[in-house]
C-alpha cells in the first residue's frame, strides 16, 4: 500500500497549494492581492501536467481499496484542474472590487477542487462521503462570502441548513446499506447484491430504503426536484463566481460520484431502480424548465436552467450503460463549458453595471457587442441549437436513453428542450431587440460628458474578455468536433464499466 502512496502526489500537493496561498496572503499588500490567483492558477496548470504524467494508464487501487486511479478518475481530476483555473480567472475582477479576504476565498475554491477530485476517485461509501463533505463546506463559506449583502448571507444560512439534513439523510442511506450487505467498498457491494438478487427471499427492505435514502441525499446535493428548494435563493444570494463554479463544478463532480456509485456498486439491481431515476429525471427536467419561465433575475434563471440540466443528467443515470455512460460524461463537459460561458459573460456584465437582471440587459448588443454574443451562444448551446456544445451533448445522451428502452424518457427530454429554447430566447431578444433601460442612457451620458481616463471604466477586462473568448470557442469546438475529447471519455467508460 505504501508503495503506491506517490499517487496520490497530486491531491497532497493540491491541499499544500491552499495552504501555501492562505500563508502567502499574510505577506502580500492589498494592492497586490491579485497575484494569488495567478498563484493558484499556475499551481493547478502545475499539477495538471503532473497528474497527466504520473497517472497515464494507471489502474490500482489504493488503501484496500477506497480509491482508485483509473482513467476515469485522472479524466475528471484532470477537469477539476481546469475548471478551477477558469473560475479563479473570471472572479479576479468580481473579486478584487465585491469581496474581502481574497487569499481565503482562492484556497477555499481549491480546497472545493480537491474534494471533487476525490469524490471521483472514491470507490467507497465513507470515503466518497467525506469528500462530498470537504466540496460542500467550502460551498457553505463560498456562498456567504459576500458578508456585507444580505442576501449572500441569507443563502449561506439556507444552504448549510438544506446541506446539513441532505448530508444527514445519505449518511443514514449507507447506514442502512452497511446494515443491509456489511460492506462498504463499491465492488463488495455489487458483489453481496448479485448474491441477494439471485436468492429473493434473502433481500432485506433495509436494503432498498438504504438506497432510496442515498439517492435521496444525492438528489439534495444536485438540486433534483423535489430536493431542490434550496437552489434558486442560493444561487442568487451568492457571489456571482460562486454560483458559476456551484452550478458547474458541484453538479458534475455530485455526477462522477453517482455515476461511479451506480455504475460499479449498484448496477446488479439496476431492474429495482431504474424506473425510480427515469421519473425522477422527467419531474426534474420539465418542472426545472417550466418554472424558469417566470424568472425575472439572471441568476434564478439558470438556477432553474441547471435544475433542468440535472433532469437531463439523470437521464444518463437511468441509461446506465457502457454507451449510457460515455454519453453522460460528454454532457457533463459540454454542459460545463457551455454554463461557465453564460456565467462568465454574465460576470463580465455585473462588473461593469452592478446588476444582474435580464430586464438590465437591454442593449447588451450595441453596448457590449462582444459579451452579447457569447452569451447568446452559450444559451443557444443550452438550449440545445446545432453547431453548439448543447446539440452534440444532447444528441447522444437522448440516443443512448433510446437505445436502453427508454423512449418515452427521451421525447419527455426533447419537449422539455424545446420548453427552455422559450426563456433562453427571451433573454436574447432583451439583449438584440429591446432598448438600453434608463439607467444605462444616463450612464452612457455622463460617460460622454467626461473625457478623461474615467471614461473607459465601462469596460470588461482583458482578462475576463480571454477567458469568455476560450470558453466560447470551447463551446462551438465541442459541438462541431467532439471527437478527441470522445476518445478520452471512451476510455474513462471503459475503466468504469470495463472495455465491451
Amino acid at each position: 500500500m505504501t508503495d503506491n502512496l506517490h499517487l496520490l502526489l497530486p491531491e497532497f500537493l493540491l491541499a499544500s497549494l491552499a495552504i501555501l496561498v492562505l500563508g502567502v496572503d499574510l505577506f502580500l499588500p492589498a494592492g497586490r492581492k491579485h497575484l494569488l490567483a495567478w498563484l493558484s492558477v499556475a499551481g493547478l496548470v502545475g499539477l495538471l501536467v503532473l497528474s497527466l504524467l504520473m497517472l497515464w494508464g494507471k489502474d490500482i487501487s489504493l488503501y484496500g481499496g477506497l480509491i482508485k486511479t483509473d482513467s476515469y478518475s485522472l479524466l475528471f481530476k484532470v477537469f477539476f484542474y481546469v475548471l478551477g483555473g477558469v473560475v479563479i480567472l473570471s472572479a479576479v475582477d468580481f473579486v478584487k472590487k465585491h469581496l474581502r479576504s481574497p487569499g481565503e476565498f482562492y484556497a477555499i475554491v481549491l480546497f472545493a477542487v480537491l474534494g471533487m477530485s476525490v469524490m471521483a476517485a472514491s470507490v467507497e461509501l465513507l470515503t466518497a462521503y467525506i469528500a462530498l463533505e470537504l466540496m460542500s463546506f467550502s460551498f457553505y463559506i463560498m456562498v456567504a462570502y459576500g458578508r456585507n449583502n444580505p442576501k449572500s448571507n441569507e443563502a449561506g444560512v439556507k444552504y448549510i441548513l438544506i446541506g446539513a439534513f441532505s448530508s444527514a439523510i445519505l449518511l443514514y442511506g449507507v447506514s442502512l446499506l452497511y446494515g443491509a450487505v456489511g460492506v462498504t467498498r463499491y465492488d463488495e457491494i455489487a458483489a453481496a447484491l448479485t448474491t441477494a438478487m439471485a436468492n429473493a427471499d434473502a433481500v432485506s427492505p433495509t436494503l432498498w430504503v438504504g438506497l432510496a435514502l442515498v439517492l435521496v441525499g444525492l438528489g439534495f446535493k444536485v438540486a433534483a426536484v423535489p430536493f431542490h428548494m434550496w437552489a434558486p435563493d442560493t444561487y442568487e444570494g451568492a457571489p456571482l463566481p460562486v454560483t458559476a463554479f456551484l452550478s458547474v463544478g458541484s453538479k458534475v463532480a455530485a455526477f462522477a460520484l453517482l455515476l461511479r456509485l451506480f455504475g460499479e456498486a449498484f448496477m446488479p439491481t439496476i431492474d429495482q431502480w431504474q424506473l425510480l431515476v427515469a421519473v425522477l429525471a422527467a419531474i426534474t427536467m420539465i418542472l426545472g424548465n417550466v418554472v424558469a419561465i417566470a424568472q425575472r433575475n439572471m441568476k434564478r434563471l439558470l438556477a432553474y436552467s441547471s435544475v433542468g440540466h440535472v433532469g437531463f443528467m439523470l437521464l444518463g443515470i437511468a441509461a446506465l450503460s457502457h454507451v449510457g455512460a460515455e454519453s453522460l460524461i460528454l454532457y457533463m463537459i459540454g454542459y460545463a463549458v457551455t454554463s461557465m460561458a453564460v456565467f462568465t459573460a454574465l460576470i463580465a456584465f455585473f462588473n461593469v453595471t452592478g446588476r444582474d437582471d435580464i430586464a438590465d440587459m437591454g442593449g447588451l448588443a450595441d453596448s457590449h457587442p462582444f459579451l452579447a454574443a457569447a452569451m447568446a451562444i452559450g444559451l443557444f448551446s443550452l438550449g440545445g441549437l446545432p453547431f453548439f456544445a448543447g446539440f452534440t451533448i444532447k444528441f447522444y445522451l437522448f440516443t443512448a436513453a433510446a437505445t436502453q428502452g427508454l423512449l418515452w424518457l427521451s421525447g419527455v427530454a426533447m419537449f422539455s428542450s424545446l420548453i427552455s429554447l422559450y426563456y433562453y430566447l427571451m433573454v436574447v431578444r432583451q439583449m438584440y431587440i429591446e432598448p438600453a433601460p434608463a439607467w444605462a442612457m444616463e450612464e452612457a451620458e455622463e460617460e460622454e460628458s467626461v473625457y478623461d481616463e474615467q471614461a473607459t471604466t465601462g469596460k470588461p477586462s482583458k482578462l475576463i474578455v480571454t477567458v469568455l473568448a476560450a470558453l466560447t470557442l470551447g463551446v462551438i469546438f465541442v459541438g462541431v468536433y467532439p471527437f478527441p475529447l470522445l476518445e478520452a471519455i471512451k476510455s474513462a467508460a471503459g475503466a468504469l464499466l470495463g472495455a465491451s
